[in-house]
């Protein structure tokens, strides 16, 4: 299934109802059996998709959209394994991941196939970026990434991000994707909210316990309005949309991010009194 989702102006966001904003910006279904699902973004032209192959290998194929030979023709790559152990056969190389492990495709790579090598249920979700040169592939384990601590449990916060595909552990284009875990007894993310005006976002929200749900507040600061997420969904934050989030327990999200630059820091805070 491959769907297309077109840049919404503020002005135009502010007037949309709760149908309308859910069908701009929210992808409900990311994995589905033996199926690759897509959606192609005009938001800095990322891709955000999910591989689910429960009992055959999936190829990544081409798109009309693309106007490619193969998917990665002009494009890289970025994969985030959030089910059971599977394999990604790279033009021939076979590269295991286990549960929340990465793995990044540079340019030029013709053959991209998720396997399932055994009775497991590998979950591939995966974001994919244009770029302007190639970068080798490199499998990134927890060990690897780069994990840091944020916020407390007495501000219902306290959170640990992984880095995982960011330019301080390896070299990419434009794409960096990492993942954070909330611990027991937090529910926010992304504090303080902000916004990249520099480049876009998307988030894939995962590990929200049955009957749960998550909260996804976007939207310019004096105008945000929110969507209500369930397990393995994923959202669209346009580059003028502050995102944050608070979930009815402790769950996990994907960052994924295109854009302007590689600076991961590079934010533009809002004062949590500022927003409306």
């Amino acid at each position: 299934m491959q769907e297309t989702r077109y840049a919404i102006h503020p002005d135009h966001f502010k007037n949309m109802d709760t149908a309308k904003l859910r069908e701009a910006f929210l992808f409900e279904n990311v994995f589905q059996k033996d199926q690759i699902n897509t959606v192609y973004t005009h938001y800095d032209r990322l891709i955000i998709g999910g591989a689910a192959p429960i009992l055959k290998p999936l190829l990544l194929e081409t798109m009309d959209k693309l106007k490619a030979g193969y998917f990665l023709e002009r494009r890289e790559l970025g994969i985030i394994n959030v089910g059971d152990t599977g394999q990604v056969s790279v033009d021939g190389k076979e590269y295991t991941l286990k549960f929340k492990e990465a793995l990044y495709i540079g340019r030029g790579t013709k053959e991209v196939i998720f396997k399932n090598t055994s009775d497991n249920v590998p979950l591939f979700y995966f974001n994919s970026a244009p770029a302007h040169t190639s970068y080798p592939t490199k499998k990134i384990t927890f060990a690897e990434a780069e994990t840091v601590e944020l916020g407390s449990l007495e501000n219902s916060n306290h959170r640990t991000i992984r880095k995982l595909i960011v330019n301080s552990v390896l070299e990419t284009c434009q794409l960096q994707m990492g993942l954070t875990e909330l611990k027991p007894g937090s529910v926010w993310n992304t504090m303080p909210p902000h916004v990249h005006d520099r480049r876009m976002e998307a988030y894939f929200y995962f590990e929200i316990p049955k009957s749960q749900m998550v909260c996804h507040f976007m939207g310019p600061a004096q105008e945000t309005r929110h969507l209500w997420i369930q397990n393995n969904h994923a959202v669209i934050s346009p580059p003028w949309s502050m995102h944050s989030g608070a979930g009815t327990s402790n769950y996990s999200f994907i960052w994924g991010m295109a854009g302007e630059n590689l600076d991961y820091g590079d934010m533009d805070v809002i004062t949590l009194s500022d927003l409306k």
